[in-house]
């Protein structure tokens, strides 16, 4: 069974697997992936995610705010020994719930041709494709997606 936690940058699993998810894109994304590098500091993120299973940190996931009714979905990240189990899935929702508990009504990300593993897990988590925003515009290995949540949760609006 996985146990799924609210953390944040400073929990030292999640500082453990997001370095562990660094080498895994510096290997895939070769010489492009300090131009992604550069926008992926976990440094004070507030809202991250950590799954466990018997006590383990397998998986990992975070968001921060892109504008007022948006959050930006980083870090996502499963052991590979883990993979294809669901628990990404699991993250992804968690993160979800947490922003629209939080009054955000979208969730963007941005992930790469490289990663068609992750490609697959927004698609089939109701994340559509669209332009590609911010830093992102006219990087060609680069795909971006939103999720309206709205349509997913109830979202209390934000004062």
């Amino acid at each position: 069974m996985t146990r799924i936690i609210r953390t944040d940058s400073n929990n030292k699993n999640f500082i453990e697997l997001v370095k562990l998810l660094d080498a895994e894109l510096a290997e895939r994304d070769g010489s492009e992936h300090s131009f992604y590098d550069q926008f992926n500091k976990i440094t004070n993120i507030q809202h991250a995610i950590v799954a466990y299973e018997n006590n383990a940190a397998v998986a990992c996931g975070a968001m921060k705010e892109a504008n007022n009714d948006s959050v930006e979905i980083k870090r996502m990240f499963t052991l590979p020994e883990k993979r294809g189990k669901g628990i990404a899935a699991e993250v992804l929702k968690a993160l979800e719930l947490w922003a629209s508990e939080l009054g955000y009504k979208r969730c963007v990300l941005e992930t790469g041709l490289r990663q068609p593993e992750a490609i697959k897990l927004y698609k089939k988590n109701g994340y559509k494709r669209i332009a590609n925003y911010g830093q992102y515009v006219g990087v060609d290995n680069s795909v971006c997606f939103e999720k309206n949540l709205s349509d997913y949760y109830f979202i209390e609006s934000r004062s």
